[in-house]
């Protein structure tokens, strides 16, 4: 009866996601979905890659949590266009669904913006399973999470279209290998572009954003 119920979510979910991609499209804006584990840095990330985005790039963030807006607070501050999404109340949801990103993205507002990032609820399990109607997904992994996370959470990063290895800064204090990091990333999805960064540092970010840009580009044409 479980796997009824679950079914009957997704196919709804689905539904629902489709008709996400044909509002997108009409609105002509590109939507990355970025996913992780909570700590990752994803947070700081998106704040120091919006700061050099904007002004040529239109960004909207919808933020998800299950409680607060302090990530949304902070994302604030860049001059981006920012909802928030709390789970709470519908049960704390691990995942943001398609119906409540199409219901926030309404209300965001898409007729002015080249690009919405969705940052999704920190987990590497259930964000992945739920087709919102993005263009591309991205996934964020931290020094500090252990190099074996692709191969114990392996449909995160098969679903993903790019990967962020974050805080790299730290290597020099860790027992981090990132070169096996990245082998387990394409041995779970081979060919998978890596980006190492440090959002405190902002070292690789700008690698990290030339993908994004390019994206966007060949979806909206601006």
């Amino acid at each position: 009866m479980e796997i009824n119920i679950q079914k009957r979510v997704l196919e709804a979910n689905e539904t629902q996601a489709d008709k996400n991609r044909k509002f997108f499209k009409e609105h002509n804006v590109f939507v990355l979905n970025m996913m992780s584990s909570p700590g990752s840095g994803k947070t700081q990330l998106l704040c120091k890659s919006l700061k050099k985005l904007m002004p040529n790039v239109r960004v909207g963030v919808i933020v998800g949590d299950i409680c607060t807006r302090n990530d949304a607070d902070r994302l604030d501050v860049t001059g981006a266009k920012v909802t928030q999404i709390n789970t709470d109340r519908f049960g704390g949801d691990c995942h943001l669904s398609a119906p409540l990103i199409f219901a926030s993205a309404e209300g965001l507002g898409c007729s002015d913006l080249d690009l919405l990032i969705v940052e999704n609820i920190g987990n590497l399990v259930c964000p992945a399973e739920f087709d919102i109607g993005e263009d591309a997904r991205a996934v964020v992994l931290s020094v500090t999470e252990g190099e074996d996370k692709p191969l114990k959470y392996p449909l995160m990063f098969r679903v993903a279209d790019v990967a962020i290895l974050n805080k790299i800064d730290l290597l020099p204090y860790l027992d981090f290998d990132a070169g096996l990091a990245k082998d387990n990333m394409q041995q779970v999805h081979p060919h998978l572009p890596v980006f190492e960064v440090s959002a405190r540092t902002e070292e690789g970010v700008e690698p990290w954003l030339d993908w994004l840009k390019i994206k966007v580009f060949e979806k909206t044409g601006k």
